[in-house]
């Protein structure tokens, strides 16, 4: 069984642990964005950051859109999180945003736990 975009994910992941290592857990989420920014800009990784989706309800756009903190080489969704743990909503936000987004792969990266935390969500 092969692991959908394997090597995009790793890469990420370990972005996000070098970034964790050096910030330590305790800042906001939004600090852990710039970092990763900062560092697919060096890498030189595609992204979007904050991403907006429409959501469709019976055929009829809803006001309300969502956005993806990022999305990565047009095909993963990247949620960061800053919280003691990761927690049922964040992964039920996940699914929400992979269906939308016809995406199917979505990592939650919790920078918010001493040890860096990440979950992979396949559609």
């Amino acid at each position: 069984m092969s692991i959908i975009y394997k090597e995009e994910s790793y890469k990420i992941i370990g972005i996000c642990m070098d970034i964790h290592n050096y910030l330590g857990h305790g800042f906001s989420e939004i600090v852990y964005k710039d970092a990763l920014e900062l560092e697919f800009r060096k890498v030189g990784i595609f992204y979007e950051r904050e991403k907006e989706y429409e959501v469709v309800y019976k055929g009829i756009v809803l006001p309300h859109k969502f956005y993806a903190d990022f999305v990565v080489d047009e095909k993963i969704i990247l949620e960061i999180k800053g919280r003691n743990q990761i927690a049922d909503t964040d992964l039920a936000q996940a699914i929400n945003y992979l269906k939308v987004s016809d995406n199917k792969l979505a990592l939650i990266v919790n920078f918010g736990e001493s040890k860096l935390n990440y979950r992979r969500i396949i559609l």
